[in-house]
């Protein structure tokens, strides 16, 4: 896979790598909008894409937002499937303390493109024992230990 098609309304929504060899591209907003102070907005982020069979386009949040304004992504990881058509949509979440204004064009997220594995489910009586067996959080110790 070298290239992915797309399908832009405007090229300033072609996603795009700040540096070479980047693994997130950004995403761009293609609206304006405030986000206030507890509130979830999707956002289109003008564009469509085709995601080759056996990969993911994964959308990850971008950090500096998260940590100086509280913006982050309603579910955390976006996942665009192989099969899906639609516009690209970044459901946003303002958890700061003051709105958040969008310009469009405004880099909201990172997409990133993985192969994923596509294995089946099989339903067994048990499952093999290991040293962690059904231990969770925390289970494996706390800092400093």
């Amino acid at each position: 896979m070298d290239n992915l098609r797309i399908v832009v309304e405007d090229e300033l929504f072609i996603p795009k790598r700040k540096n070479t060899g980047d693994a997130g591209a950004d995403i761009k907003s293609a609206v304006d909008v405030v986000i206030q102070p507890g509130e979830a907005c999707n956002i289109p982020a003008g564009f469509k894409i085709a995601i080759p069979y056996q990969y993911g386009g994964f959308i990850f949040p971008r950090s500096g937002l998260a940590y100086k304004h509280g913006i982050r992504l309603c579910n955390g990881v976006g996942v665009i499937d192989h099969q899906y058509r639609g516009e690209v949509m970044l459901p946003l979440r303002n958890d700061g303390m003051k709105p958040f204004a969008i310009q469009r064009g405004d880099r909201l997220a990172q997409l990133v493109i993985l192969k994923v594995k596509l294995p089946g489910f099989v339903v067994v009586d048990a499952l093999d024992e290991t040293e962690r067996g059904e231990g969770g959080f925390g289970s494996t110790g706390v800092r400093g230990e």
